[in-house]
């Protein structure tokens, strides 16, 4: 069947449409790294130094330790946060996703976040415009008494080797403490968390506490 010419130019331009559409996705494809989760599997990895704050909460016991892959290093992170509870049981926030890459590869990402707590979604990325994070600041909720909600950690600050500071999306109770030690090394290669277990119905407060680790 013959096509008139008014019809083959529609078919050209739903056809150049339809490319105009997807072209833009192929290359945000193209572009995006490609993420694995380390886990455990890198653990033994040999550290110079441990970064601590000194404001850290009372629950809980330390968990366990992860490591980004030899010659990685951390330069994002997300956290799990619960959303307020509007006078029920509030945890905030719950966890720390470090991604893990080359310093200056970021095609090919790995993600440690030791101990996780239960509640909350993990929140939008945020990365070091250039190098790694290299220190942390803890937003930590003191102790609210016997008949007071405990929440613990609330947020994070990290400050990149590039010196840009990056704040986590968690919530606003409680305070900052001081900064931790700086990196002497490459940066932050590895984390482990102190996490309180699950209450079974009481007062749960999930993350209290985040220690990094430093690689040469």
């Amino acid at each position: 069947m013959s096509l008139v010419p008014g019809m083959a130019s529609l078919l050209l331009f739903r056809t150049l449409s339809v490319l105009f559409v997807f072209f833009p996705v192929w290359c945000k494809q193209e572009e995006t790294s490609f993420v694995q989760r380390a886990g455990t599997i890198f653990a033994g990895r040999q550290y110079n130094s441990t970064l601590v704050v000194s404001n850290g909460g009372d629950f809980g016991s330390w968990t366990w330790p992860e490591m980004c892959p030899e010659g990685f290093y951390a330069i994002g992170f997300s956290l799990r946060v619960e959303e307020n509870q509007v006078g029920m049981d509030d945890t905030a926030l719950n966890g720390i996703r470090l991604f893990c890459s080359r310093p200056t590869d970021r095609s090919i990402l790995y993600t440690v976040e030791s101990h996780t707590g239960l509640f909350g979604e993990w929140t939008q990325t945020l990365w070091c415009p250039s190098g790694t994070l290299k220190s942390f600041q803890l937003r930590v909720e003191a102790p609210q008494g016997l008949f007071g909600d405990d929440t613990s950690a609330n947020n994070i600050r990290f400050r990149c080797s590039s010196n840009p500071v990056i704040e986590g999306m968690g919530w606003t109770w409680g305070e900052y403490g001081n900064w931790s030690e700086e990196c002497k090394g490459e940066g932050i290669c590895g984390i482990e968390t102190k996490q309180e277990p699950y209450q079974a119905g009481l007062d749960d407060t999930s993350l209290n506490d985040v220690r990094f680790f430093c690689c040469a």
